[in-house]
């Protein structure tokens, strides 16, 4: 079990490291909100700190990255995914998304960011 305070550690820092992550996949904030089903407004707002970041958005942020070998990379050297979390996720972790883990992505709205990950494994 994960802590609050040590929930909010982790949050403040996807928090902050965001905009790098989302670079790193060529991702909008439109894509990363389409991905997770929230609007563009919460991450932009989430982004410039006018908007906390939940826990249940953390935890459905997280994934996005965690299926990329470089912002895996990021999550690691940025403090957001630890040792720790990687147990209490571990359950439900995926290392490498499935074609229709995709295909419900490109359903989804971003088939730009779907085709790029399908070129990439």
């Amino acid at each position: 079990m994960i802590d609050s305070a040590k929930k909010e550690q982790y949050i403040d820092r996807m928090v902050s490291n965001l905009p790098v992550l989302r670079a790193k996949l060529k991702l909008t904030q439109r894509d990363l909100a389409d991905m997770i089903g929230v609007s563009h407004y919460s991450i932009s707002g989430m982004e410039k700190g006018q908007r906390k970041m939940t826990w249940n958005t953390f935890m459905s942020v997280l994934p996005v990255f965690m299926g990329n070998e470089e912002t895996l990379m990021l999550l690691r050297l940025f403090g957001i995914y630890t040792d720790e979390l990687e147990k209490f996720m571990r359950p439900y972790a995926k290392t490498r998304l499935t074609d229709d883990d995709l295909d419900q992505v490109a359903a989804a709205g971003s088939p730009t960011y779907v085709q790029n990950l399908k070129k990439k494994y």
